[in-house]
């Protein structure tokens, strides 16, 4: 865990949008953006901090599309493949971003 903080975080956003797949009250995707938008700020500074300029770029660009102060509003046929893909990158994370210890 110490390695990966964003471990929890992370995993949280990747369940909510896999669920996001199915057909639910539209109060579910209004949290479901601001935990993901705050899960990817907090997972780009990490990566950041981490020295990882891409998955910054990547994770601050996931922020803003599910920012829910000013929400992109897509149809549900283009928000699926996009929260399927938001998944992916929130697991792929979870294996790739890691802090480098300090021996």
């Amino acid at each position: 865990m110490k390695g990966r903080p964003h471990l929890i975080h992370a995993l949280v956003a990747a369940v909510m949008l896999l669920l996001a797949m199915a057909t639910l009250p539209y109060g579910y995707y209004q949290i479901l953006r601001w935990v993901v938008c705050a899960a990817s700020a907090y997972i780009a500074y990490t990566a950041y901090a981490c020295g990882k300029v891409w998955a910054t770029w990547v994770f601050g660009f996931v922020a803003i599309l599910f920012n829910p102060i000013l929400p992109i509003h897509l149809t549900k046929e283009i928000w699926r493949p996009i929260n399927f893909i938001c998944a992916v990158l929130y697991a792929s994370s979870v294996l790739f971003l890691k802090k480098p210890s300090r021996e």
